[in-house]
């Protein structure tokens, strides 16, 4: 797999993980979601888990540390989304705000910092 192909999944990977603040955001005000808690814990069901899952990534770029931080990072990421809307379909509209602002932010931006930085070690 070339570094021009992991660039670019990772480029798409940090707009659709920022675009989960949103989404959420819209659970938390409707109190309902068309996505379960579930499936959101599910960190291979998203088009970047399913790309990081896949077989195309070769076993030299999996056996290194910025696919493996990433990996559990992503992992991390999908919990806590799935735990805030968790809360919201729940009716727990304060505590999933509590949640989005605080543990998701702050999960949110640690995994887009690691996804920078692979993305930038990238030659070629």
């Amino acid at each position: 797999m070339s570094n021009n192909t992991i660039r670019e999944n990772i480029q798409k990977a940090i707009g659709a993980h920022g675009a989960w603040k949103m989404k959420l955001r819209t659970a938390i005000t409707h109190g309902s979601s068309e996505i379960t808690p579930d499936k959101v814990r599910c960190d291979d069901q998203c088009e970047f888990g399913k790309w990081l899952y896949s077989p195309s990534i070769d076993p030299q770029t999996r056996n290194g540390k910025p696919y493996q931080v990433v990996r559990r990072l992503h992992a991390e990421f999908h919990v806590c989304a799935a735990d805030v809307l968790e809360h919201a379909v729940n009716q727990r509209a304060q505590q999933a705000g509590e949640l989005i602002e605080g543990e998701f932010a702050d999960r949110s931006k640690i995994l887009t910092k690691a996804l920078t930085k692979w993305k930038g070690e990238l030659t070629g």
